[in-house]
């Protein structure tokens, strides 16, 4: 049986980054319990972020890019690598190809801003999900938000 059709696209409008962030709440601050002040930060007003959004508007999922002076910031002072972050997807929308394709959306973006690779904070259970994808773990575990994460980094 074969889920929604669905489009993703960069979130360019504050309407379609209000889409993201919707997702994002339910599901990192409703589900996971992440304080909703460490789930929002400073970085959003510069990220590309792209939204899987259903044909009938129904948003399913987001991500976030931090590239340049931003992602230099998250990635030990690298320019050439772009943060791949606050990837989420609708609970509705889970095991239907939706983070794939938002994964895929984020490299491009990355690819045509002439990054070299992304880098990522993966949240433990999310592992061979991005292993799948051609990531790579790298360093310790460590909490975020009192959430075990790993570094995952994949060439472009």
């Amino acid at each position: 049986m074969s889920g929604p059709a669905y489009a993703v696209r960069v979130a360019e409008d504050p309407a379609d980054r209000e889409l993201c962030f919707a997702v994002r709440k339910q599901v990192f601050v409703v589900e996971q319990g992440v304080p909703e002040d460490l789930e929002y930060d400073a970085y959003d007003t510069v990220a590309l972020h792209v939204l899987a959004v259903r044909d009938d508007g129904v948003p399913l999922g987001t991500g976030r890019l931090l590239y340049g002076e931003a992602a230099a910031e998250k990635v030990a002072g690298d320019l050439s690598l772009g943060s791949l972050g606050r990837l989420a997807v609708a609970e509705e929308a889970r095991g239907l190809g939706v983070g794939v394709a938002l994964v895929r959306a984020i490299e491009d973006a990355a690819r045509a801003r002439g990054l070299a690779a992304v880098d990522l904070h993966a949240q433990t259970h999310a592992l061979g999900f991005y292993e799948r994808l051609g990531y790579e773990a790298y360093g310790p575990e460590y909490l975020e938000a009192g959430i075990p994460h790993q570094g995952m980094r994949r060439a472009l």
